[in-house]
């Protein structure tokens, strides 16, 4: 498949891209981010999207943007403020990603989400696709870049059988597929798209190459790490002894998941107790 592989014919292009069109016209969601003239509000949108169900952001997303409307509301937060109302997104390093990029905005771009890629990924927490998912839904970008519904999208209309397909083959006819006219609209219609064949059919994206199964959250590392960024914030300093009295983790569970904390700068200790690190 790799070394045979050529781009579709410009009649397939224009099936998918009607087949796109005609979806999102029929049935396109509506969000609070979409067709905002906000770069701060997309950029926290894309943040709390990574690795996060649409449903489950919307009011985390609402309340985020009424409580820090712009990078320097939330600059001037503390810590543990934003780890309380991150409390229930998980992930929690991401929340601080938002405050260290809020911070790095304020202090490099005068309080201005940054408006080139290469700026973009330089703030903390920023990939390349959250990069060029800022650039298009932000300032309507003609951009290219992949997250898993677009993927899905192009694996059913074009990869309908095959397995273990790269994203070096998705990405050629993602650019020849683009509107580059209207590169925000067919985004949202893009992944609108894919979002509705996960519902009617087998997830395409299982036969992307890139695809992993999330491992079981109960009682897992990253259920611990949630657990104790999550009492920290609301409590105060702990011992990993007041952690594990307190919690149903075992004791090793939760020194392992205060370790990595500890290592990733979310956590410092002190004489024994644990804070949010400020």
């Amino acid at each position: 498949m790799t070394s045979d592989f050529v781009l579709p014919e410009p009649a397939k292009i224009a099936e998918f891209q009607n087949a796109v069109w005609d979806h999102y016209k029929a049935r396109g969601r509506s969000f609070p981010w979409r067709d905002i003239d906000n770069g701060w509000g997309v950029l926290v949108s894309e943040v709390m999207l990574q690795q996060t169900q649409t449903s489950r952001v919307v009011s985390y997303w609402l309340r985020w943007m009424e409580k820090w409307p712009t990078p320097q509301a939330l600059a001037d937060a503390s810590l543990d403020e934003v780890l309380r109302e991150w409390a229930g997104l998980g992930y929690n390093r991401r929340g601080r990603f938002l405050k260290l990029a809020a911070e790095t905005i304020v202090r490099e771009h005068k309080g201005h989400v940054p408006r080139t890629k290469e700026e973009l990924i330089k703030l903390p927490g920023i990939g390349p696709y959250t990069a060029g998912a800022i650039l298009c839904f932000a300032y309507n970008e003609p951009v290219v870049f992949i997250e898993t519904n677009i993927r899905s999208a192009l694996l059913h209309f074009f990869f309908h059988d095959e397995k273990g397909v790269s994203d070096r083959l998705l990405l050629p006819i993602l650019e020849q597929t683009l509107d580059r006219q209207r590169p925000r609209q067919w985004y949202y219609a893009l992944m609108d798209y894919g979002a509705q064949l996960k519902k009617i059919t087998q997830n395409p994206s299982r036969r992307s190459a890139h695809y992993t199964r999330q491992s079981p959250f109960k009682g897992s590392l990253r259920e611990a790490r949630g657990y104790i960024v999550r009492y920290l914030a609301e409590q105060g300093p702990a011992s990993l002894e007041d952690l594990s009295k307190s919690s149903a983790f075992e004791y090793e569970r939760l020194k392992a998941a205060i370790e990595s904390l500890s290592k990733e700068g979310m956590v410092a200790e002190q004489s024994g107790l644990y804070r949010i690190q400020s």
